[in-house]
C-alpha cells in the first residue's frame, strides 16, 4: 500500500483559516453504512443519527501553550515547541535556529528565564528549564498556543479558547483533539436528553501528529509516541452500552488510537502508557462502532485510519463530494459522521 493511494486534490481556499462563530454551526458530511449516498447536515443535527443508549467517547485532553521564543548565547533568534513536560521543569521539544544548538547551550527565553539544552533524540531536545515556579505553571501565563503549522496567522485571543474543547482538563497536547472542537455545552445538553452517554478517555496529542508520510511504502512508516490513558471506569461504559445495544462512538481519530490501543485479546481494557500504534487499511478497527472526525491532509496517517474504518474508497468519495460542495478542511474545519460499510 502507497502513500499515494491516500492523495486528494485540496484547494488551499478550504483550509479553515479561523473557527465559526459557533462551534456546533459546522458543516457534518454524514456517510451512512451500506451505500447509502452522503448527506449534507450540520453538527448541530448530530443528535437526530444517534440513539439513547449510545456512548460518546471524547478526548479529554487539554493544549498546553507550547510556543516559545527566545535567543542563544550567539544572538541567533530560537523557536520552541514544547512536545512533552516530563519532571523537575525538564520538557522535550523541537526547536527551529539557524544553527542546531549544542549541548550545554543557553536559550535566554523572551517570556523570562532560561532554557539549558541537555541532548538531543532524533528531531526532539531535552531542555532544562529555569523558570519561575513549575514549567507546567509558568507556561500557562508565558507560553503561546502552538496553532497547527497550514494555519497561516498569529494565535489570537480567541484561539485560546476555541482551540481548547469545552470539556478539556488534561493538560499536555501540542494540538487540539480537533474533532471535539464542533462540541458546545447546548449540543451536549441535547445530546443527554437524547439518552446518549459519555465517557471520556486522555491521549495527548504530540507534535509528530503534524509530521508527513516521507516514505511512499507506508508498512515503513513509523509513528511518533503519544501518552494515553484509558480508565477502568469508561473500560466499564463501553462494555455496558453494547450489553444494552447502544453503539460506541469515537469522537476523533485520537480517541480511535487510545482505544485501539487499550484492546487486549480482543477486548477492552484499562491501560495507561505509551502507544505508537498505526493504523491504516488492512487494519481491523473493534474498539468503535462510529466515529465523528475532521477532514484530514492528504497522505496523512489520520486519513489512513479512517480508511481503515469506513474502506479507502468510500473515504476518498466522501472527500471529493466535501471538496465539490465547499467544505472547510483542517482543524478549525468541518466534520464527518463516518460509519463503517457494514454496520
Amino acid at each position: 500500500m502507497k502513500k499515494s493511494d491516500f492523495h486528494f486534490d485540496l484547494p488551499e481556499a478550504l483550509i479553515a483559516q479561523a473557527p465559526l462563530a459557533e462551534r456546533s454551526a459546522s458543516r457534518l458530511l454524514v456517510v451512512p453504512p451500506g451505500d447509502a449516498p452522503p448527506a449534507d447536515r450540520h453538527v448541530r443535527d448530530l443528535p437526530d443519527w444517534l440513539h439513547a443508549g449510545d456512548l460518546l467517547v471524547f478526548n479529554d485532553t487539554r493544549v498546553i501553550p507550547a510556543r516559545l521564543f527566545g535567543q542563544k548565547d550567539s544572538g541567533g533568534r530560537v523557536e520552541i515547541l514544547i512536545e512533552r513536560l516530563l519532571p523537575d521543569n525538564h520538557a522535550r521539544a523541537q526547536i527551529g535556529a539557524s544553527k542546531s544548538p549544542r549541548p550545554g547551550g543557553r536559550i535566554r527565553l523572551d517570556a523570562g528565564g532560561e532554557a539549558e539544552v541537555l541532548g538531543r533524540e532524533g528531531e526532539f531536545y531535552r531542555l532544562c528549564f529555569d523558570v519561575q515556579g513549575s514549567l507546567e505553571s509558568w507556561l500557562l501565563k508565558a507560553g503561546r498556543l502552538p496553532l497547527p503549522p497550514y494555519i497561516r496567522r498569529d494565535p489570537g485571543q480567541d484561539d485560546d479558547e476555541r482551540y481548547q474543547t469545552v470539556f478539556a482538563r488534561e493538560l499536555g497536547a501540542v494540538a487540539a483533539p480537533t474533532a471535539g472542537l464542533h462540541f458546545d455545552d447546548a449540543l451536549l445538553a441535547r445530546l443527554r436528553e437524547r439518552g446518549v452517554e459519555f465517557g471520556h478517555v486522555t491521549l495527548h496529542v504530540g507534535a509528530g501528529t503534524f509530521q508527513p508520510v516521507r516514505v511512499d511504502d507506508v508498512h515503513q512508516h513509523q509513528m511518533h509516541s503519544e501518552w494515553l490513558n484509558v480508565g477502568a471506569h469508561l473500560v466499564e461504559q463501553a462494555r455496558a452500552a453494547r450489553a444494552r445495544g447502544g453503539r460506541v462512538i469515537a469522537v476523533g481519530t485520537t480517541v480511535v488510537r487510545a482505544l485501539e490501543s487499550a484492546m487486549r485479546d480482543g477486548e477492552l481494557q484499562p491501560f495507561a502508557g505509551e502507544t505508537r500504534i498505526f493504523i491504516f487499511p488492512g487494519y481491523r478497527i473493534r474498539s468503535v462502532d462510529a466515529m465523528v472526525t475532521n477532514f484530514h491532509l492528504p497522505e496523512s496517517t489520520l486519513l489512513m485510519l479512517v480508511s481503515a474504518f469506513a474502506g479507502r474508497e468510500r473515504v476518498l468519495a466522501a472527500y471529493r463530494h466535501a471538496v465539490e460542495r465547499g467544505y472547510r478542511f483542517f482543524s478549525y474545519g468541518d466534520a464527518m459522521l463516518l460509519f463503517p460499510q457494514h454496520a
